[in-house]
């Protein structure tokens, strides 16, 4: 079932909200659309059409509190890319293709010596660089950091599977 982007009065986005979600909206007249394209909602008396990308018509204040820490977003932070190699999706490692799922998150401070769950002390890292560290500090392992790992200055509202081509301009999106 296709989801709908919400986006504040100022066109940020907010969330990824149902068809039900956003039709209540809509009939409300809370929201507005914002783009062309539609999504059709069947009932068993008429058929509706819903915009993908609705706007809301008032601002709401959404106080930022820092992003939360997650493993996916530590990936989408550096880009899905190697913080030791430098290699990313599409590259080859010991003769395998690398996807954005072979990627894992690298405690830079290993949790057996007190390393937590942090933006400042996780990185996205390649198979080969993560078990070639292991259960050292990169300067043990002879390994530098690309970049800092620090925290993301916004949240990320991660969209996952086909994002439709109305949302990438409201959206931080590589393709």
């Amino acid at each position: 079932m296709p989801q709908i982007l919400l986006l504040n009065a100022s066109y940020e986005p907010l969330a990824v909200i149902t068809q039900r979600r956003a039709l209540t909206l809509l009939l409300r007249g809370r929201v507005e659309a914002a783009c062309a394209d539609t999504v059709e909602l069947h009932s068993v008396s008429q058929n509706l059409r819903i915009p993908t990308v609705i706007r809301l018509r008032r601002y709401i204040n959404v106080p930022r509190r820092g992003a939360r820490w997650s493993r996916r977003a530590v990936l989408q932070r550096d880009g899905f890319t190697c913080a030791y190699c430098g290699i990313q999706p599409g590259g080859r490692q010991r003769g395998h293709t690398l996807t954005r799922q072979s990627f894992t998150i690298d405690h830079v401070v290993p949790v057996s010596r007190g390393g937590k769950n942090t933006w400042g002390n996780t990185v996205c890292a390649c198979p080969e660089c993560n078990q070639l560290k292991g259960n050292r500090m990169p300067h043990e392992a002879n390994m530098t950091l690309r970049w800092e790992p620090k925290i993301p200055r916004v949240n990320y509202l991660v969209a996952s599977g086909d994002v439709p081509s109305a949302w990438k301009i409201y959206l931080r999106y590589d393709t």
